[in-house]
């Protein structure tokens, strides 16, 4: 019998967050829905509190069993760099509060994992997930790369799930 998980993957960004929920029985993925959080104003706390906000909205009516988040790369901009990392810590506790299931995978792995080579472009990125996921429409930059980092989560966790099993039962014997 196999089991399906619903996936969250997040993109995360100060000003715009991207969010794509997908159901997955690791053969099979079905998009459920996908969008972006748009922040405004000046104040870093209050786009931080929007991302909070719009994702614990997002948890409550999705009801995801499992979290993939972008791992945030290093910058040569340091403050772009560190409102980068409090957008994605504002995002990771939106969901950590409903005892979600959380996973982290870098750019590069999410890129290889959907377009075949880690150093895809945007755009590149845009069409496979359009193309995977049968989308009849381009999905928004933010969107894409978070319905991305859920795609690379349904392909990696049915191999994470076999290998706990297998050290399980090699304990048990």
């Amino acid at each position: 019998m196999s089991v399906t998980v619903r996936i969250l993957g997040i993109d995360p960004g100060s000003r715009i967050t991207g969010y794509g929920v997908l159901d997955s029985d690791g053969i099979r993925t079905r998009y459920v829905t996908s969008g972006c959080i748009q922040t405004s104003g000046d104040r870093l706390d209050e786009r931080l509190a929007c991302i909070y906000e719009g994702l614990r909205t997002i948890v409550g009516e999705c009801r995801p069993t499992q979290v993939a988040v972008e791992r945030v790369f290093v910058s040569r901009n340091a403050d772009s760099a560190l409102k980068l990392g409090q957008a994605r810590g504002a995002a990771i506790c939106a969901t950590l509060e409903f005892g979600i299931e959380l996973h982290e995978y870098a750019a590069r792995a999410v890129k290889k994992s959907v377009v075949g080579r880690g150093s895809a472009d945007k755009t590149q990125v845009q069409h496979m997930v359009r193309a995977i996921l049968s989308l009849d429409r381009l999905p928004a930059s933010d969107e894409a790369d978070a319905l991305a980092v859920a795609l690379c989560h349904a392909h990696q966790w049915p191999m994470a799930q076999r290998k706990q099993a297998a050290v399980l039962a090699e304990a048990g014997r």
